[in-house]
């Protein structure tokens, strides 16, 4: 069990580490079509920090009121970024194509 969570908070630094990365990239980048891109991976590996710290949250730590709520809040914004980054990225890739 111990091993599961450490390779969750690997995980979490891992995407903290991309995100910043990518939202540096966005900033600096003045072409808009690789701006959105970058954008749309950004919010990519935002939902996916969102979800590992909400199966933290929820399934290894002792129960609480404040947990529970703290994951599914967790939860719903990682989904949200996670979909809105994969639409996104999906409508500038093919732009940058076509």
């Amino acid at each position: 069990m111990q091993w599961i969570q450490s390779g969750l908070s690997l995980l979490i630094v891992a995407t903290l580490v991309l995100s910043a990365v990518l939202s540096i990239r966005y900033r600096r980048q003045k072409e808009p079509r690789l701006r959105g891109l970058y954008a749309a991976n950004m919010n990519i590996s935002m939902g996916a920090m969102l979800l590992i710290v909400a199966i933290s949250q929820l399934f290894f730590f002792t129960d609480s009121n404040v947990r529970r709520i703290f994951g599914i809040v967790c939860v719903l914004l990682g989904l949200f970024n996670l979909f809105a980054g994969l639409r996104n990225r999906k409508i500038y890739s093919h732009q940058q194509n076509g």
